[in-house]
């Protein structure tokens, strides 16, 4: 039984929105083998289908969400949700979201009131004058805690009442417990979230989860994976066609906060994560302490550069697992990656367009996709997971 989103007019978060759900996955799976076919005639050989979300999990799944201040026509109610379809100017609220937990609806409907009771302007993207930029909402599934950050400009200080703010929120009534309340003060221009300087009001800055019987610290910035009952599947399928780990060293490419690493260590000798992104790296390695594995290390670092740049005190990798951006590898990064001629490759997707032109690359220095799945992580939305299973011709 599917439910209607009464945001759905506006908002264009969830493109499958009052589909049957079998049709969604119809549509997804047919999106994927579009793609392979174009760049790869073969395709079907290897494609072993979509796998659907389990039905526990296909609504309320979302760990994270990053709202924005703004208003639905110029000079409008303040407004608190995500940017109107069609229309990044404009912002239209999602006080009742089906994807998020119904702690999130909450925060974010007394943050708004609290907003408009106490008159404080968002902050304008033309003119960089205002206050109010973003929300941002996590949480831990398995340990039920919950991090808020609020994101100001600097002129909150003397109009932004942090503290009456802080104890509203502590003063609702929520299914989880509120372990972290911050405000994040950010001057950039750009319409992303950057931090400048970070306050903790309350509690602690991260919250704890559990994947796979590993624990993990988030932090409020960190990268973690949206559906967690969904990635624990999909992590553990991708992992376990790797059959054979003994004794061997793994890279680990786009590790995030090390999840797959950690997976992977459990059989490997040792695994080499590599990510850009300073909070995931330290979050990664953070993690391998607090989990007791030793034969995991990170490299910060942006994956081509870290690769070409490698020494001897890097070693060479008997199995390569990728896991990139949307974007994708790219050619020179996949001729850099190939270069080792690595039996196995194992490549984690979330965009199947930028995956199959990615494979198409990879076969040309000599390796074949034996096995692929799609998974849909994300229900009612139009991403889509996948794992490829490569192996070197002659290997």
């Amino acid at each position: 039984m599917c439910e209607i989103c009464r945001h759905a007019e506006f908002c264009g978060g969830c493109q499958y929105n009052g589909l049957k759900y079998a049709e969604e996955l119809s549509l997804k799976e047919a999106e994927v083998r579009g793609y392979m076919k174009e760049h790869l005639a073969s395709g079907d050989l290897f494609f072993a289908g979509i796998e659907g979300c389990p039905e526990g999990s296909r609504y309320r799944y979302r760990n994270k969400m990053e709202y924005t201040f703004g208003d639905l026509v110029k000079g409008g109610e303040l407004q608190l949700g995500m940017h109107k379809k069609g229309n990044f100017m404009s912002v239209v609220t999602v006080d009742e979201c089906l994807l998020v937990p119904a702690d999130f609806n909450r925060i974010l409907r007394f943050t708004l009131g609290f907003a408009i009771e106490n008159r404080i302007p968002h902050y304008n993207k033309k003119s960089h004058k205002g206050v109010l930029r973003n929300l941002i909402v996590r949480r831990g599934v398995r340990s039920r805690e919950i991090l808020v950050d609020i994101v100001t400009s600097s002129e909150a200080d003397g109009c932004f009442y942090s503290e009456k703010w802080k104890d509203g929120l502590l003063a609702l009534e929520l299914d989880d417990r509120i372990t972290g309340v911050m405000q994040t003060v950010n001057d950039g221009l750009a319409d992303a979230v950057n931090c400048d300087e970070q306050r903790i009001l309350y509690g602690r800055d991260h919250y704890f989860e559990e994947i796979c019987g590993l624990r993990f610290k988030v932090g409020i910035f960190s990268f973690f994976q949206t559906n967690i009952e969904a990635v624990e599947r999909l992590y553990t399928q991708a992992v376990g066609l790797l059959r054979d780990l003994d004794g061997k060293v793994v890279y680990d490419l786009f590790c995030g906060t090390g999840t797959i690493s950690q997976i992977a260590a459990r059989r490997a000798k040792q695994v080499v994560g590599v990510e850009i992104v300073p909070d995931s790296v330290e979050a990664a390695r953070v993690n391998t302490e607090l989990n007791g594995i030793e034969n995991c290390s990170f490299v910060c670092g942006d994956v081509f550069k870290v690769l070409s740049e490698a020494g001897e005190d890097m070693p060479k990798p008997d199995v390569i697992i990728v896991d990139p951006p949307r974007m994708g590898l790219r050619t020179a990064a996949v001729n850099k990656v190939a270069s080792y001629g690595v039996p196995e490759i194992l490549y984690v997707s979330c965009n199947p367009k930028t995956l199959a032109a990615d494979l198409a690359d990879f076969r040309q220095h000599g390796y074949q996709p034996v096995y692929m799945k799609a998974f849909d992580n994300f229900c009612w939305t139009k991403h889509v997971e996948s794992v490829v299973l490569m192996s070197r011709a002659g290997s």
